[in-house]
Formats: structure tokens, sequence, C-alpha cells
């Protein structure tokens, strides 16, 4: 046998070794901000993601496969996120829980649906991600067009305000709300008494809070994400602006409270009913809570797109996402944040809202 014999036999061998390791784990993903200013966000996706694998892992896998968890990080940028999709293409992952961001996850679908694999987005609330006919993109929460008209029709049936002001971040998600939200408002019979819009990133919101006040404006709705929220309602507050404000599931986060502290009291949002609270997640609750983590926003939101995955997959007999795609579109699933079924775009059925306030100890309940 020549030497370059052996070494293809060796090669052949090795690649061998390789793909059979290769079948032997289902390769599964998550996507959003681990870093950057909305990295909350991120690692509340990565907890829920890590506790999901290993507690599917631990009762024996998918098929009697394991679950293997990459983890990307698309800092909410466009174009990081397609690189992340591609990358996990790469990897050979056949389903995402991600991306968080609206303006990530409808880029990243893109990748996702030339290549075939599933996208199911705990976070995006953007109405294009689903409504671009993908038969392979799929989201656990619910829609900007539901989330901003209940906000509204909240806030005029319980008179929360004299004139009302909006503003957004030019993000997908943050426009998409307050479009939402202005439709609707309008539709009731208001007009706002503005509409404006901010750059993330910003840091001084001076010209924004003078504005605000010589409108007369006592509540604003925002379409956005914390960080800037939390600088806004800090600043007026300090400048004596008496403000009501409400904003979108974006604020469910400790560290919107971190920025605003004391200033953050009474800030109405929207978010779908905590999950923590429901039978269906008590043990797994008390598990993050073992670890010193409390499983807040969309923790358990990812924890449940991997459960839909392994159990849609089992019911399939494959990890194959062509045959797992017309069982998830058949069957609801028993999960963390209670039973979880599609509609034809890939939407959650049965979604709803409900307001939540932040309370002066720095937590937010829902208000019954």
């Amino acid at each position: 046998m020549t030497r370059l014999t052996s070494l293809l036999l060796a090669a052949t061998a090795a690649t061998a070794l390789v793909a059979g390791t290769a079948r032997a784990d289902i390769v599964i993903a998550t996507a959003g901000p681990m870093t950057g200013q909305y990295a909350a966000f991120g690692e509340q996706m990565k907890r829920g993601a890590e506790m999901a694998v290993k507690d599917i892992n631990a009762k024996g896998g998918v098929l009697g496969q394991k679950l293997v968890l990459k983890v990307g990080d698309d800092a909410c940028d466009p174009r990081q996120a397609v690189a992340v999709a591609n990358q996990f293409v790469n990897d050979g992952v056949v389903f995402v829980a991600g991306h968080f961001c609206s303006g990530s996850s409808i880029p990243a679908s893109a990748v996702y649906h030339e290549e075939g694999i599933i996208q199911m987005s705990p976070a995006s609330t953007n109405p294009t991600l689903t409504d671009q006919g993908f038969d392979n993109v799929f989201r656990v929460c619910g829609r900007d067009d539901q989330q901003g008209p209940y906000a509204a029709d909240y806030a005029i049936k319980n008179k929360l305000f004299t004139k009302v002001a909006i503003v957004q971040d030019k993000s997908a998600y943050g426009k998409g709300l307050a479009d939402a939200f202005k439709a609707e408002l309008n539709a009731k019979g208001t007009t706002e008494v503005s509409y404006d819009a901010v750059t993330q990133g910003d840091k001084d919101f001076s010209a924004l809070i003078t504005k605000l006040k010589e409108e007369g404006a006592d509540f604003l709705y925002y379409g956005g994400y914390h960080t800037e929220l939390g600088l806004i309602t800090r600043q007026a507050k300090e400048q004596g602006l008496k403000l009501a404000i409400m904003s979108g599931d974006a604020i469910v986060t400790d560290e919107y409270w971190a920025i605003t502290g004391t200033q953050g009291t009474g800030t109405y949002m929207t978010f779908s009913p905590d999950p923590r609270n429901i039978p269906a997640a008590a043990a797994v609750v008390k598990e993050f809570q073992a670890t010193n983590y409390n499983p807040e926003g969309y923790t358990l939101y990812t924890y449940a797109a991997i459960q839909v995955f392994a159990e849609a997959a089992a019911k399939a007999k494959s990890s194959e996402p062509d045959k797992v795609l017309p069982v998830l579109r058949d069957t609801s699933y028993d999960t963390v944040i209670g039973p979880v079924g599609f509609d034809k775009k890939g939407d959650k059925t049965g979604q709803n809202y409900v307001m939540f306030q932040w309370s002066q100890d720095g937590k937010y309940a829902e208000i019954k």
C-alpha cells in the first residue's frame, strides 16, 4: 500500500467519522443581541435556549439524538444578522430560535428560507416577518398590529391622556409598533399632538422633552427599546415634565429600571401574560431560580420555541426541516408558555396582550 493510498484511506475514515458524529447530533441555534446595548435580551434568549437543550437532552434528546446548541450574536444589526444566519448554514443548523430584533429577524429569514432552515422567533413582533409568505418562519410571540391597537384602546378606555405624543426609534420594531398605535388611536377619533423619531444610541433627549412641554403632552407612547426609553423617562421626570409613559414588550427587562430608577415608577408596558405565573412553567422557573437567575422577558419564550421544535421532530420521526414543517402547522404543543399552535402564516394562535405597570419597588406586574 502506498503512502498516498494510506493517507487517502485515513482521510476517508476521518470524514466518515465526522459525518457519523454529525448524524448523531441535531444542531440547533439561537441568535440575538449577545453584545451591545440590548444584550440583556440576548442573555434571556441564551439562558432559555441552554436550559431547554439541557432538559431535553437529560430526557434522552430527540429521536435518541442529542441537541447541540449554537449561539449567534447579531447585536440587533441587520447585516450582522445575515452573517450569523450564513454561519448557521455552514454549521448544519436545522432550527433557529431567533432572532430578537425584528430588524434582524426579517433579513435573516431570507437566508433561512433559501436554505430550508426552520426559524421560530421568540420576540420579533413586526408583521412583515410572517407576512412574507415563507413557510419555514414562525413566532411564539404576538404581532405589532395586535399589540399597538391594544395599547391605544387601553389608553383611551382608561382615560390616561389629554394630549398624546408618539415617539419611535426608527427600528423595524419601534416604527411598526408606533404606527400600529397611531392607526388605532386615529381610528378611534384622537389625533396625536406630535409624532417624532429618535436615533438608537442617543443619550441626550433635552430637545424632545422641551418640545413635549411646549405641546402640553401628558402622555407619551414609545415604540422602541428599553435603553432610549429609560433615558427619556428619567430625563423627562428630572426636568419636571409630568408625563404618563407607555411602551411595548421591549422594556421587559430589569435593565429598564436600572436606567430609570424610581423615575420609571408608573410606566405602562404591554406584554403577553407572564409565563412565570402559569402552572406549566413552575418546574422550569424553579430550575432557573436554583441557578440564581430570574427567567424574565423572553427566557421562557425561547425555551418554548425549542420545546416546540423537539416535540414536532419527535412526532415527524425526523429532524429534517421538510419533514418537521407539516407537523408544526398541524399540531398544538404544550410548552412553558402554555399551548402553542400556529396559523397559516406561522403566527401563534390565540395570542393576547395584557397591560403591565412598573411599581416603585422596581418590579412590573400585570394590571388586573
